[in-house]
């Protein structure tokens, strides 16, 4: 069995980060190894929540993983909230990656044209670093825009300057680049991805659900690493990604009673398991 080490903070309650990957990337077959860099009792949507810093703890569990022989066939990186949490980060990329570990970095700091809380043009430039080093980055248009250091065009921008953006991100190392959230049209939303290898651009769209969730992201992204980690190419994992996350927000507004805080992804997993074992079978 593969095994894939996620590293991102883990809220308790709210159905993203490690609480969405660990599931998600289980059900896809991949053994799921967690470095969790912070602790919150609910997401930050929630008022009030807990917050415990584990940055200190994270060089001395890598150690031990070193020191045991582990090894990992992905590792995928999430939600960073500091600049040291990128640089530990980083390292523990160099120390365990072989020319066969899948390297796939969500930039997770931003969105619709603004940086989360607490980052700036400088974290997003260490951000980009970080990517540099990575197989497959699946950063939206405003964490591509602040990585490059450019002015966030917008979403409806023409396609030949996303097109560019991800040529920006491969040649700054990223062997593929996919950007999420790309319109197309009014009434279709979806991905577009370079293969900065082979120059190939692939894209995939599904109808524009019109409500926003915390976490989609997160499920997006963790399917996609979950499905290449067992072999798919990036564009059958993009496609799987992209459907898994289009039904888990179906099967959520689909109850007048559904949760606020996060999607019903467990609803779409068998349909997402169904989908990789036809990707699989090819």
């Amino acid at each position: 069995m593969k095994r894939l080490l996620s590293i991102q903070d883990i809220s308790c309650i709210g159905k993203c980060s490690l609480t969405v990957a660990l599931p998600i990337i289980s059900a896809e077959g991949v053994e799921t190894a967690v470095l969790p860099t912070a602790v919150l009792s609910t997401h930050t949507a929630f008022k009030g929540f807990t917050f415990r810093d584990l940055t200190g703890d994270l060089r001395a569990i890598a150690a031990h993983w070193k020191q045991e022989g582990i090894k990992f066939d992905a590792i995928y990186t999430g939600y960073l909230g500091s600049f040291e949490q990128i640089e530990i980060v980083s390292q523990i990329i160099e120390d365990f990656r072989t020319p066969e570990t899948l390297i796939f970095v969500d930039p997770a700091m931003g969105d619709n044209g603004k940086l989360y809380v607490g980052f700036d043009a400088a974290f997003a430039k260490e951000m980009g670093f970080l990517c540099n080093q990575a197989d497959v980055i699946v950063p939206n248009l405003t964490e591509a825009a602040a990585m490059l250091g450019i002015a966030y065009p917008g979403d409806n921008c023409p396609r030949e300057e996303y097109e560019n953006i991800l040529r920006m991100l491969c040649s700054r190392g990223a062997r593929q680049a996919l950007l999420t959230g790309v319109p197309d049209g009014t009434d279709r939303l979806g991905v577009l991805a370079l293969n900065g290898e082979t120059g190939n651009f692939s894209e995939y769209y599904r109808e524009r659900i019109a409500r926003s969730f915390h976490g989609t992201g997160d499920v997006f992204a963790s399917a996609c690493a979950g499905a290449m980690t067992r072999g798919a190419s990036l564009p059958d994992a993009m496609k799987l990604a992209v459907d898994f996350t289009v039904d888990s927000l179906r099967a959520t507004v689909a109850y007048p009673d559904h949760n606020w805080y996060g999607v019903d992804f467990e609803t779409a997993v068998p349909a997402l398991i169904h989908g990789l074992d036809a990707i699989l079978k090819k």
